[in-house]
């Protein structure tokens, strides 16, 4: 409803983390590699071993100041272009009923969840006793809609449901949330979060040390953990196609603990949900769940682990056919199957992970939830998929493969600096095989914008890329 406080909830390295002023999530990568004493680097971020659900003290605290702007992240793990103003997505609320939940994105979800609850009482409050102002003639006392991107979505579904939420709550909105989790996580928790595919010898070269320092970091998160997968994510060799099991079952890696705790973690909001429907006189929910996805492009959503203990990644559910996403998140695990029944009742498109809330099409379906308007769904038949690496060497080429081109569209790609205006040196992708496009970019160092664009009709992909100093 237009009275409603609006609050959002952004993803998992989308805010801000500072200490004394000075921002800690714009990590040289050089530093990560080296260049600065590993334990002193990785200090900046990690926390304290065994830290559970609790909040950390000095000096592992943090502020959280605000959301990011621009583009960020590092290879392996989650990258964004920066969230735009998302008020502004919204025609006709007003700043005092807009809210921003800027959180501390390495601590465990159950503890942020119990943070918004906190804001959410105070900002609600606030807001039931100035709404009359600003709208005389509603019919009802403000409630909730929660807009929420990646991680966000499993804050405050946890909020809702485990944490008594549920009744303050008009309309969830998840963008691109892993309700089941993400095969994505259990690369960057074991090791793999850099590939050595589509990049040169120097890059693949630099991706083990790279993985060690990540993996260091990240186990430390328990946020992190909380991503890993619930579906049945992992496949052995030898067994029959379509036979997975779930990450209890088999050794893929991963400390114990953390796969415990991501399993506990659904079970709590499962069981939280089926004992409030069942208190519901008619079992349903009291708030509206939209669910916001993008399943165009390849997506990792299963491992295989062998007798060895060797991982492998895969793009395919079975042995041909692809299981699309976002290019982090399957389309399967971000279909709040929890709330709805069928996929259509989600609202799909084309956009990338790190892209779904700043994509135009995201803007006008937020705007239509918010005023009550009807929105169809933006997936088109002219959409495609790219396939880019976690990161590359300057001067070092690397591949760029766009997947599910029709024949006779051509397919272009290109770097630039995200304030620089549209980039000038396109390269275009010559076909590699049926509905494939295959070819080389090279940049200097730094962190890019990459386009990729399709004409007949014009679609453009985007990304971001880090470029690494040999």
């Amino acid at each position: 409803m237009k009275h409603d406080l609006v609050v959002f909830v952004p993803g998992i390295t989308g805010t801000r983390l500072t200490r004394d002023g000075k921002d800690l999530w714009n990590l040289s990568v050089r530093a990560l590699l080296g260049a600065v004493p590993p334990q002193k680097l990785i200090r900046r971020l990690r926390l304290p071993d065994g830290i559970g659900d609790e909040r950390p003290e000095e000096p592992y605290a943090v502020e959280t100041p605000g959301l990011i702007h621009r583009p960020s992240g590092m290879p392996g793990m989650v990258t964004q272009q920066g969230y735009p103003d998302v008020a502004g997505l919204l025609s006709g609320v007003r700043p005092e009923q807009f809210v921003v939940f800027p959180y501390d994105w390495r601590l465990s979800n159950r503890l942020t969840a119990a943070d918004l609850k906190i804001r959410i009482e105070r900002e609600l409050g606030r807001w039931s006793e100035e709404f009359r102002t600003h709208y005389p003639k509603a019919e009802d006392d403000p409630k909730v809609t929660l807009i929420c991107h990646s991680m966000g979505g499993l804050v405050a579904r946890y909020y809702l449901e485990v944490l008594g939420g549920r009744e303050t709550a008009r309309t969830l909105v998840t963008v691109g949330t892993p309700h089941r989790g993400a095969a994505q996580a259990v690369r960057f928790l074991t090791g793999h979060g850099v590939g050595t595919g589509l990049v040169g010898r120097t890059a693949a070269a630099m991706a083990g040390r790279l993985n060690d320092r990540l993996t260091e970091l990240c186990r430390s998160f328990p946020s992190m953990g909380q991503l890993l997968p619930v579906y049945e994510a992992v496949r052995r060799p030898g067994y029959p196609e379509g036979y997975y099991d779930h990450l209890t079952d088999i050794d893929a890696g991963l400390p114990t603990d953390i796969v415990q705790d991501v399993f506990a973690f659904h079970e709590e909001f499962e069981t939280a949900l089926r004992d409030n429907l069942r208190g519901s006189p008619d079992r349903s929910l009291p708030y509206e769940v939209q669910c916001l996805a993008g399943r165009a492009h390849p997506t990792i959503h299963a491992v295989t682990a062998d007798a060895g203990g060797k991982l492998d990644f895969h793009y395919v559910m079975n042995d041909s056919d692809p299981w699309t996403g976002d290019g982090t998140v399957p389309a399967e695990s971000a279909f709040a199957r929890w709330a709805l029944r069928r996929t259509d009742e989600a609202r799909w498109n084309g956009h990338r992970h790190g892209h779904l809330i700043s994509g135009e099409a995201f803007g006008h379906q937020l705007d239509a939830i918010h005023n009550s308007k009807s929105a169809k769904d933006t997936l088109a038949d002219d959409e495609f998929g790219i396939v880019v690496p976690e990161f590359a060497v300057a001067g070092e080429p690397f591949d760029i493969v766009a997947t599910g081109v029709e024949r006779g569209r051509t397919v272009r790609a290109a770097l630039h600096a995200h304030d620089s205006a549209e980039p000038q040196d396109w390269v275009v992708l010559p076909a590699s095989e049926p509905g494939e496009r295959r070819g080389s970019l090279t940049a200097g160092p730094g962190l890019w914008v990459l386009s990729v664009v399709a004409d007949r009709p014009q679609v453009v992909q985007r990304d971001v890329m880090t470029i690494l100093e040999p």
